[in-house]
């Protein structure tokens, strides 16, 4: 079952975990976020649901004197602690010692990476594919921490596949794709569709998001997957694709965040997107 607010592959990266956090005898989990992340968001409202605690560490100690953003709002709603720390801090967020020092402050906790990326995550991602997937020629997803990726390679019912990956974050390496494909031969990055970073985008993005909805009435965010699909529309229009491909797109979900990057534009005076939730 996928919940409403466990929307696309958010529930996919919860359950192996939260699984793993009950039969271990845990009665909370610690996990890592910035400001508007579509994880912390979904955590939340998980663990309300299952009677978790849920602990979220926030990139950005300056945030605790500002009032919340709709995503921290909603988190906090549902019963979520929010512990605010310095860029610094959070980047000792796979650092053992830090961890500890963590479960020393808040109590013996289920620790789940930054964007629920583990192997249980990819497991889950995995299990997005059934076998009516065979059909499609090339499969798209946006790539963040990589799990949702790693999955769908794992998940592919046949090696004819080519899972298509777009890059939400500027300058990613050959290290990481390694990490990522491993040695699939089925994969193929595209790091030109990320406008600049996470999160970053430009005027003409929003306009192209818009336009597109009010073709097809299909949400989108522009952190994930207007990103996937403006580059899709790209790669079609200069050739990349042949008349006979056939293309998935997975959508990530992430559309409780469109009305905390509204705000956000608004105050910049820039273009908004006509569709929130």
């Amino acid at each position: 079952m996928v919940f409403p607010e466990l929307s696309g592959n958010k529930w996919r990266k919860l359950r192996y975990n939260l699984e793993e956090a009950v039969s271990s005898g845990h009665r909370q989990i610690i996990s890592f976020g910035g400001a508007f992340s579509n994880h912390i968001h979904a955590l939340a409202h998980a663990g309300s649901k299952i009677g978790l605690k849920t602990i979220g560490v926030i990139r950005g100690e300056e945030l605790a004197d500002q009032p919340l953003n709709p995503t921290l709002q909603q988190a906090a709603s549902l019963g979520m602690q929010l512990v605010f720390v310095s860029r610094k801090e959070y980047d000792l967020k796979s650092d053992p010692g830090w961890i500890a020092a963590l479960q020393d402050r808040w109590g013996k906790s289920y620790v789940l990476p930054e964007g629920g990326n583990n192997d249980l995550a990819v497991r889950g991602c995995a299990e997005i594919l059934g076998p009516e997937s065979a059909r499609y020629s090339h499969i798209a997803v946006a790539v963040g921490t990589g799990g949702t990726l790693s999955g769908l390679l794992q998940g592919s019912h046949t090696t004819d596949q080519k899972i298509l990956g777009f890059w939400a974050l500027k300058g990613m390496n050959s290290a990481e794709e390694v990490r990522i494909f491993g040695s699939s031969t089925q994969g193929v990055l595209f790091d030109q569709y990320h406008w600049g970073g996470y999160a970053k985008f430009q005027p003409e993005l929003i306009e192209w998001i818009n336009r597109f909805y009010q073709v097809t009435q299909v949400p989108l965010d522009p952190i994930y997957t207007g990103k996937v699909l403006f580059g899709i529309e790209d790669l079609a229009r200069k050739g990349w694709f042949s008349p006979k491909d056939r293309i998935l797109v997975i959508h990530t979900g992430g559309l409780q965040g469109n009305a905390g990057f509204n705000q956000r534009c608004v105050q910049q005076k820039l273009p908004t997107l006509t569709y929130e939730i």
